[in-house]
């Protein structure tokens, strides 16, 4: 799984291969923190021991059966309370790749989920430094379930399990770094409204009527979208509430 070739300017052009490691989010911490990671810099990792996810989950992976990486971005660019443009850049990135392969069926659950109907593909962490207003650096991880097909986790799925074939997971890596390329250097261009825009429409259950838990109580509630600060807006008993991520839980059927 080493012959990675993505047709980008920047964006893996510095790429590390591990075999395996703890995370690759730590190892990206640790050559920024030597000052050895350039704008685009990438680490893949063929499994990870200690791979994390939204709200401290571990990411359990079968090794070399699936794409787990973490680029570093240098979005100097972007305002701390703008940093959630990222998050949306880079799941529609993460979405162009799944769509290639899976094109009915996939969607964006808020905030960092990639699913497919009601199962879970993959996922994404981003970790960001800021100095001052804007963003100094970001770490983004990301995992996507693609050629396993046992999991422990009822809900998890992948490309594989869904469209009944394995598939070589170095071209995927090189698709999905072009399309973190893309998305980025057209958010850098200003298309952050647009591209908020169609992560709205590929919400998972976004306009529909849905049980939630909040504050150990079951409540039913409507997305009706993001605020500026990533928070998900949803109307309650007519009412429009937002929730930040660590505050409201999905619940399904």
């Amino acid at each position: 799984m080493q012959n990675f070739s993505p047709n980008t300017l920047f964006v893996g052009q510095q790429l590390i291969f591990l075999p395996e490691c703890a995370s690759t989010n730590t190892v990206a911490h640790e050559l920024l923190n030597k000052n050895r990671a350039t704008d685009g810099c990438v680490i893949v990792a063929g499994a990870q021991t200690q791979g994390r996810g939204q709200r401290g989950n571990s990411w359990d992976v079968e090794p070399d059966k699936n794409i787990t990486l973490s680029v570093v971005l240098k979005p100097t660019f972007l305002e701390a309370q703008q940093q959630f443009s990222l998050n949306i850049a880079v799941a529609l990135a993460a979405l162009d790749l799944i769509r290639d392969y899976l094109p009915v069926g996939a969607s964006l659950k808020w905030p960092n989920d990639l699913y497919y109907h009601d199962l879970k593909l993959g996922g994404i962490l981003i970790e960001n430094s800021v100095s001052g207003r804007f963003l100094q650096h970001s770490i983004i991880g990301i995992g996507l379930n693609i050629n396993q097909v046992s999991f422990l986790h009822p809900r998890a799925s992948s490309f594989a399990f869904i469209g009944g074939e394995q598939l070589p997971l170095p071209k995927l890596v090189d698709q999905l770094l072009e399309n973190i390329e893309r998305r980025y250097l057209a958010l850098r261009g200003g298309a952050h409204n647009a591209q908020k825009q169609e992560y709205l429409q590929h919400l998972y259950r976004y306009q529909e009527w849905h049980p939630f838990e909040v504050n150990g109580e079951k409540i039913t509630g409507q997305i009706v979208g993001v605020d500026a600060a990533g928070r998900l807006a949803l109307l309650v008993e007519q009412k429009l509430q937002f929730f930040q991520f660590q505050e409201i839980k999905y619940l399904f059927g």
